[in-house]
């Protein structure tokens, strides 16, 4: 069997779920290779996302570590064999690799929640809004380089609008209503887009208000993506210098607080547009 040379988020997730499941179970690698009939090395090399495996191989590895969660054993085994291509593969050679494996996550998604402090969402971002925030970058990137993830960036928000959209619910802090990215006008055209797709059924957009002193997260971006089951969701933490991926069940609890906590102290949808309308007025 040949080892993958590159993997992406969702083979090196399933690799870690199989493994949680054999520690919890009490066996080595040795023993899990025993009873699927195989070399130790089967065994790493499925836990750290090499080789592929087939969905019956991994219903049996969640019988064999005695796993009774039936809805978890196939939400497993639904991610294995060869993915179809998605839009985002074209980018593989011009953008990061956790950045192209974002899109993959929000494709996969029962539903998404991502809180901001400076930044619009970038699923509720206009495209001059994106490229004014591209064109900021440290280092500066060349056009070209700007374009394509000005795209790629606008491409990801198709979730939102498929014939099943994802429900969506983002949280804003009213200090990027008032960045002013772009100048005047893109400020303007993007208050305005915020405004419409709030209006949208699976859109829940909340704004944090100025004068909200008890505020539970830093400047950093957060997204949360609800897999099919729990124990699958996925936190992503998006910097200036890597996108981190985060699933240990003691993470997921702490974001899962964070993001409850955020969506608290916000001011309803109702009570956001008016704020949006209000800073809109403004500019």
């Amino acid at each position: 069997m040949q080892a993958r040379t590159t993997l992406t988020v969702r083979q090196q997730r399933l690799g870690s779920e199989l493994r949680k499941l054999r520690e919890r179970a009490g066996l080595t690698s040795t023993e899990a290779a025993s009873l699927l009939g195989g070399p130790q090395s089967r065994i790493s090399n499925i836990e750290a996302g090499r080789y592929a495996v087939s969905a019956d191989r991994v219903r049996t590895m969640t019988r064999n570590y005695a796993c009774t969660d039936d809805a978890y054993a196939e939400a497993l085994a639904s991610m294995t064999g060869t993915r179809p291509r998605g839009w985002w593969d074209e980018y593989q050679e011009l953008l990061p690799p956790a950045m192209v494996d974002i899109a993959e996550l929000e494709s996969q998604a029962v539903s998404l929640r991502v809180a901001v402090v400076i930044h619009m969402p970038g699923l509720l971002q206009t495209t001059a809004h994106a490229r004014a925030v591209m064109a900021e970058s440290v280092p500066p990137m060349r056009q070209h380089e700007v374009e394509h993830r000005v795209s790629y960036r606008i491409k990801r928000q198709a979730v939102l609008y498929e014939d099943t959209p994802t429900p969506y619910t983002a949280v804003v802090h009213e200090a990027a209503l008032r960045m002013g990215i772009g100048g005047p006008e893109v400020a303007r055209d993007q208050l305005a887009h915020l405004l419409e797709v709030s209006e949208r059924d699976n859109i829940t957009l909340l704004v944090v208000p100025f004068g909200e002193a008890s505020f539970p997260a830093s400047g950093q971006p957060i997204s949360y993506a609800s897999g099919l089951v729990p124990q699958l969701d996925t936190v992503v933490l998006d910097s200036d210098h890597a996108c981190v991926f985060l699933d240990a069940e003691a993470q997921l609890a702490r974001y899962r607080a964070v993001l409850d906590r955020m969506e608290a102290r916000a001011l309803s949808p109702s009570r956001s547009r008016d704020l949006i309308r209000r800073v809109s007025r403004n500019n």
